[in-house]
């Protein structure tokens, strides 16, 4: 079974490079070969390229709700997220959208994706630093990564 851990954000833009640091903190872990971890900027259409081909994927990502708290983990799949089909751009299309035209291309999807989202304060400040509850919240999602690869059981939320 090919399983995909794929860390997605801007590492530039502080908190919202939180996927990034996620799949840092996993590389020590997953011996090489066994589970490919990635990270990109990628969004829209592009995710496809990535996922692809696997079986399984967990998607780490930074999330803006209406009452989280910074450092919130939840566990997602494709269904929680809300779907815009008004876009102006490939770029723009959200992931349920994206794996919808997969689908319709007969590419071959994974059967399984769950979203691994930190809750983060903003992302519009230049920075390669993580805020302080974000931060301490990078080692308990790579661990809640962990557990569902192992038993391929989705997490909760935290």
């Amino acid at each position: 079974m090919k399983k995909l851990v794929l860390g997605i954000g801007n590492p530039i833009l502080g908190d919202d490079g939180v996927g990034f640091r996620v799949i840092e903190a996993l590389q020590p872990l997953i011996p090489q070969g066994e589970i490919t971890l990635t990270s990109s900027d990628v969004s829209g259409l592009a995710l496809l390229d990535y996922v692809v081909d696997f079986d399984e994927v967990i998607i780490v990502d930074a999330i803006q709700t209406v009452n989280g708290k910074p450092g919130d983990i939840y566990v997602l799949n494709v269904g929680d997220l809300r779907t815009s089909k008004h876009t102006i751009s490939p770029h723009d299309v959200d992931l349920q959208t994206a794996l919808e035209l997969g689908k319709i291309l007969k590419l071959k999807l994974p059967g399984k994706i769950n979203i691994v989202a930190i809750e983060i304060p903003e992302v519009s400040e230049f920075s390669e630093e993580l805020s302080a509850p974000v931060e301490e919240s990078v080692p308990i999602a790579a661990r809640m990564v962990l557990d569902m690869l192992k038993t391929g059981n989705e997490g909760g939320e935290r």
